[in-house]
């Protein structure tokens, strides 16, 4: 695991970076997934009862996904104030530094390593 060490301005900006970056894929991945969400239309002539719950999983999957991503947008949002506020990189649970190395792994995590476990 990494140093705890308390950041500086061009460390926040990396990780400021990160989440921007990540944003922006989950938005790229919003703009695919958009069709599988769409309902599926009950037409026995062009797709057969196998076909359509095929269909139907993979809009319960699009949306499933879709929910994923909403969730990760939180989160991120979340980090984006901690970041505001001068809190970013210090738990959200126990007020200690979180580990570089957890920060590298995810930028918008919330707790250190120990109170992730519990």
């Amino acid at each position: 695991m990494g140093s705890i060490t308390l950041m500086d301005e061009a460390q926040i900006a990396v990780y400021r970076q990160r989440l921007d970056e990540t944003l922006a894929a989950l938005d790229a991945e919003d703009a695919l997934g958009e069709a599988g969400k769409n309902v599926v239309t009950l037409d026995q002539q062009s797709v057969g009862r196998l076909s359509r719950m095929d269909a139907l999983q993979g809009q319960a999957m699009a949306k499933a996904t879709a929910a994923r991503r909403e969730a990760q947008r939180k989160r991120i949002a979340a980090a984006f104030e901690r970041i505001d506020e001068g809190e970013y990189g210090f738990c959200m649970d126990c007020g200690e530094a979180i580990a570089e190395a957890r920060l590298n792994f995810d930028p918008a995590v919330p707790t250190c390593i120990s109170c992730a476990n519990g």
